[in-house]
């Protein structure tokens, strides 16, 4: 029989059900946060989170892309003219292929469909008083080949005054190096070195403002071609440039620095331009001084020791393919980091399923979303870092909840141990311990899985995710705490043993119940005390302890006592002196916390 009490005062039977439930808990208070948990272990891989992988667009910014400048090849970058009748042909080209090579849509209702940057395109040429859907009445597109991130061009087909001709957008680098002929003063002239440095300072200048540009120009076809190829895509006559802002967030200034208090890393990961989005992390505070932006060009030609030892410095990656995506994130890993991979479309899937969490947008692709672990329904990082607050809060919940169940059960142990060593009476009856782990195994233990978040739970480093369970203070807890609960049940059963066993085991049992739902308030931290935690911020563990009384009383009940072994004589003076025993073991708890406290203070 003391072979069975063991077992049943040390297994927590509800320990599995109760970290689910803290889970559930937490993917709750996450999805009121815009980030819907799809994979329930997730919540607690987010406390351990030491990199963020983000995206720019959208996610550290507003993805309200505005056209703020241009520029064209004879010099034209004042403001563009409001009456397109004063429009040059240079300027009337540019919007032109701007409106014409683009896939997005403003409706009637004038909810904007479509890529941002496309977006901006079309309520530019708007803008000017020229609306966009004129131009592509008048130009019907006969064929194209979609933009997609490695070649980072869009192409389509129409016909002016019955010659076809290919339209193509893309990024300036890229232009530069496909185009043969500059649209210049009217007519179209061979591309010459002096030409491509003048743009490729200007389009230097307009990235250091963080500035995304693209570039955009044209290319003859035979009359009968419509069908083209990326083959097509070259001998191309530059027309200019357009320059626009997608301005950060406002909250993402502080997200940043409360992750860096929090000793984790968050990279820009981008197809912009690299001065773009350098000029970019800067800003938003996101780079150090010794912190730099490599492209996807110069991360490929890297080796890997050699990544191995810039890792650490590159805070943004300009012009990525999605093979790079998935070497930045092993490189991470490889480094035992636990990463958070940002992604929206169909080739950011297998990234975001290599990350410890993939974080999908709200936005994004199906494909995206399925491969992930977490969505983010308003594509937006400051979401990132707030579930990564909850995740570890998640998480220091869970460590509350078992050191309260360990605590507890290692009371009754020490307990039920001396009584046999000593050649006592059993302190407890089976019935008594299994309504013992009914009461408090269960309420008080959920209602710890509810406490907030402890005040410095964003200003510690990201966790080792191979510690245990006990570390971080919470075995030495354990110990203290069920310890002292031991030592006032062996009391309380040595002086009921003075009246009769019985007894004895009616004034064990109470003082063990009562100290083990006191013990509630001193387990809600191990660095604060119930006072200092806010004695009425959990409701739920006020809520948890009245039941549990509530639960006990009905034990000492006249036509329940029998049941549970307490004896008729069991009055308010043995009650008081079981309660005494029990608050004074939970006051002692609250002491060594202090004194623990000034000590690491010292």
């Amino acid at each position: 029989m003391f072979a069975v009490a063991v077992a049943v005062a040390a297994i927590p039977e509800a320990l599995s059900s109760i970290v689910t439930i803290v889970l559930a808990v937490g993917t709750n208070k996450m999805a009121k946060q815009h980030a819907i948990i799809r994979k329930l272990p997730a919540v607690e891989t987010l406390g351990s989170t030491s990199v963020i992988c983000t995206d720019k667009t959208g996610t550290l910014t507003q993805n309200k892309m505005t056209v703020v400048d241009y520029f064209l090849p004879d010099g034209t970058k004042e403001n563009f003219p409001d009456n397109p009748e004063n429009w040059t042909e240079g300027e009337r080209r540019l919007i032109y292929i701007a409106v014409l090579c683009n896939d997005s849509n403003i409706n009637e209702e004038g909810l904007e469909l479509g890529d941002p940057t496309e977006v901006a395109l079309i309520a530019f040429s708007n803008r000017k008083n020229k609306n966009y859907n004129e131009i592509r009445d008048a130009f019907i597109r006969e064929g194209e080949i979609p933009f997609d991130s490695d070649r980072k061009l869009m192409s389509t087909v129409h016909t002016f005054d019955g010659k076809k001709a290919m339209l193509t957008k893309g990024g300036p680098d890229v232009m530069f190096s496909r185009a043969k002929y500059v649209y210049k003063d009217g007519e179209e002239v061979e591309m010459t070195e002096e030409m491509l440095t003048e743009l490729q300072n200007v389009n230097e200048e307009f990235s250091n403002q963080a500035l995304r540009v693209l570039a955009y120009g044209y290319k003859r076809l035979d009359s009968n071609q419509v069908d083209i190829s990326t083959a097509d895509e070259h001998d191309i006559v530059l027309v200019g440039l357009t320059a626009m802002i997608d301005p950060p967030r406002e909250a993402v200034y502080g997200s940043i620095e409360e992750a860096k208090k929090a000793g984790i890393r968050t990279v820009m990961i981008t197809g912009d331009h690299k001065t773009t989005a350098q000029a970019i992390g800067r800003d938003i505070g996101l780079m150090d001084e010794t912190d730099f932006a490599v492209t996807g060009q110069e991360l490929d030609a890297m080796s890997e020791p050699e990544l191995e030892e810039k890792l650490e410095h590159i805070a943004v990656y300009a012009r990525v393919s999605p093979e790079n995506k998935i070497r930045i994130v092993k490189a991470w890993q490889k480094k035992n980091k636990i990463t958070a991979m940002t992604g929206d479309g169909v080739n950011d899937a297998p990234a975001l399923k290599q990350a410890d969490i993939g974080v999908a947008m709200g936005s994004g692709t199906d494909v995206a979303k399925d491969a992930s672990a977490m969505i983010l329904t308003d594509d937006n990082f400051v979401s990132i870092v707030d579930a990564v607050s909850v995740g570890r809060t998640v998480f220091d919940n869970i460590k509350k909840a078992i050191g309260y169940l360990f605590a507890g059960n290692l009371g009754a142990i020490i307990a039920i141990l001396f009584a046999l060593i000593v050649d006592w009476i059993n302190p407890f009856t089976a019935l008594q311990l299994l309504f013992i782990n009914l009461v408090n195994d269960s309420l008080p233990a959920i209602a710890l899985g509810m406490e907030k978040p402890e005040p410095d739970v964003m200003k510690r480093k990201p966790r080792n995710v191979e510690e245990g369970i006990f570390a971080g203070g919470t075995m030495q807890a354990v110990v203290i705490r069920g310890t002292l609960i031991g030592i006032a049940v062996i009391i309380s059963q040595y002086i009921g043993l003075e009246h009769s066993p019985e007894m004895s085991v009616a004034m064990a049992f109470t003082t063990l119940i009562l100290a083990r739902t006191l013990q509630t308030f001193a387990a809600r931290s191990n660095t604060q005390t119930a006072f200092g935690a806010g004695f009425f911020s959990n409701k739920y563990v006020l809520l948890a302890v009245s039941v549990c009384f509530v639960l006990y009383i009905l034990t000492i009940l006249p036509f329940t006592r029998e049941i549970f072994s307490i004896p008729q004589n069991f009055g308010w003076s043995e009650w008081g002196i079981a309660a005494g025993l029990a608050i004074a073991a939970v006051i002692l708890m609250e002491v060594v916390k202090l004194v623990s406290n000034k000590m690491r203070q010292a």
